[in-house]
């Protein structure tokens, strides 16, 4: 078979157009069968004929449940979560409407772990010279910003895990910011929402919360509510606040926020 000769769709017997082909492991796809299957499968290469029909049948069968699907709660900013609290079933979906691109109905049941990665970006900030050069200050400083992303493990025949940005691109530049704790709160619960046996419901941190923790109570980043030394939920130890010797700032974390100053070993 030469380069250029003609190809047709394994699934819906149609020509597919230059450019259009979708290798599957014992034929071909079309672009429009393609775009049919779950967002979330990424196994098409390694799949047959068959089980490109089954998934496609139950794409059918799950865009017709779409129809009688009425979420209780919403979760997430961006993509969000769409909770049928009643039928313990949801979907993840980006789409104003919620039932446009037939998005995937996962019951809760399905879920295995729900986790949230949070990595830190940090870059040097620069200043000059009097010749005008580049030069780093002393000590070093920096600017942060953080990247929060949700990961779902799920048992689906179709797909294992969802993954999607938790931040919609509105990143928290400091673990103090009201960003940064909103992104924490949030992820803490979806994760109770969908996993109620393994995350307990998570405490908004407000000022009479923060005067409770002076007082020996002390909310982790991760919601859960502590008396001792680390997180009964996350094992994240209690952080002490510390006072900057160089520049006087209150901080909570190893560096100083203000210029950059690493927390003396002795506090």
């Amino acid at each position: 078979m030469g380069l250029f000769d003609k190809k047709y769709c394994s699934i819906c017997g149609n020509e597919i157009k230059f450019l259009g082909n979708r290798k599957l492991s014992d034929g071909n796809m079309c672009k429009d069968c393609a775009s049919k299957l779950s967002p979330w499968f990424s196994e098409r290469r390694s799949s047959t004929i068959e089980e490109i029909k089954q998934q496609l049948a139950y794409r059918m069968e799950n865009e017709r449940a779409l129809a009688s699907f009425n979420p209780t709660a919403i979760l997430g900013d961006g993509t969000k979560i769409y909770i049928d609290e009643n039928a313990k079933k949801f979907v993840v979906t980006r789409a104003r409407d919620f039932r446009s691109g037939n998005p995937d109905i996962i019951s809760t049941s399905q879920v295995m772990d729900v986790t949230v990665d949070v990595r830190e970006n940090k870059s040097e900030i620069y200043t000059k010279d009097a010749e005008g050069k580049r030069i780093s200050y002393d000590p070093k400083k920096y600017e942060y910003s953080y990247d929060f992303t949700l990961n779902m493990a799920v048992n689906s025949p179709w797909f294992d895990e969802i993954s999607f940005d938790l931040d919609n691109g509105e990143k928290p530049e400091s673990r103090e910011d009201d960003r940064y704790k909103e992104l924490v709160y949030e992820g803490a619960k979806i994760q109770h929402a969908l996993r109620p046996d393994k995350y307990p419901e998570p405490v908004l941190e407000t000022e009479e919360k923060k005067e409770e923790a002076e007082d020996g109570e002390w909310i982790c980043e991760c919601g859960q509510k502590n008396y001792g030394n680390f997180c009964a939920r996350c094992g994240k130890p209690k952080k002490t606040k510390w006072y900057c010797p160089k520049c006087g700032r209150e901080n909570l974390e190893n560096f100083c926020a203000a210029c950059g100053t690493k927390k003396p070993d002795n506090l």
